[in-house]
């Protein structure tokens, strides 16, 4: 007997809404992506939401599944205890578009703001020589797919709208380091962390870590080492007294 599934999924906009409940048959293997696919083809074919690859590498499907921050199409079905419905809601932190779908462009505005990557002048064979070990550090902040489950889930933004203009976030704080500890890069970031991006705000509760479905160290690797670069930048007593006499 094919088994089926409760689904109560967000009806709405930004006027409000409520969540409707739909059962539908699934199948093995199915993830709630497919389920939510079957709900528009036989029920409810105006439901929102935002997809793209159905591989886990686009980000565009993330939604709020049973209150947890996850991408439609990467949560398998098997996941869920047999006959509870499940609950899925457009993530929190942002306006809502309608449904299920968010309007994130909040954060496409912190990326203009961020400057860009700037080389360092090429050895005098024309060529630029790093260590392998510099290399590898920053290859972990490239897998980002910019889900925004991170920014979703960090309580600085999700529950204090007012901090938006004055705080970057988890996804931005990972941009910023694969730039600022890339070994050719040399423009320097810290005052913009500090007055800007806000990153004082943060007190690494590893949420944004505990989100990212390409585990990525966001706290461990990104956050906590340019924490450590501003306090050094701008609190060192020692570089402030340096910089002080040779106006560097």
């Amino acid at each position: 007997m094919t088994p089926v599934i409760t689904l109560r999924l967000f009806r709405g906009d930004a006027r409000g809404g409520d969540f409707t409940e739909y059962r539908v048959e699934a199948e093995e293997g199915m993830v709630l992506l497919d389920v939510i696919h079957r709900v528009q083809a036989t029920q409810a074919p105006d439901c929102a939401v935002r997809w793209n690859c159905k591989a886990g590498k686009c980000g565009s499907c993330s939604a709020e599944i049973n209150g947890r921050p996850r991408l439609m199409c990467m949560t398998q079905m098997s996941l869920f205890p047999a006959g509870e419905p499940i609950t899925v809601a457009p993530m929190k932190a942002f306006p809502i578009i309608r449904d299920l779908v968010s309007d994130v462009s909040f954060n496409y505005e912190v990326a203009k703001t961020i400057p860009a990557f700037r080389p360092r002048s090429s050895e005098p064979d024309g060529t630029h020589r790093m260590m392998q070990e510099d290399v590898e550090r920053i290859q972990e902040f490239h897998k980002c797919i910019e889900c925004f489950l991170c920014q979703n889930v960090c309580h600085v933004i999700r529950d204090h709208e007012e901090n938006k203009p004055h705080f970057a976030g988890p996804r931005f704080f990972v941009r910023m380091a694969a730039l600022e500890m890339h070994p050719l890069d040399t423009h320097s970031r810290t005052e913009m962390l500090r007055a800007k991006a806000g990153i004082g705000y943060c007190n690494i509760t590893k949420c944004c870590t505990e989100v990212c479905p390409e585990q990525i160290r966001i706290t461990d690797n990104a956050i906590i080492p340019l924490k450590e670069r501003v306090v050094d930048d701008c609190y060192d007593p020692i570089l402030w007294v340096i910089r002080k006499f040779t106006r560097k």
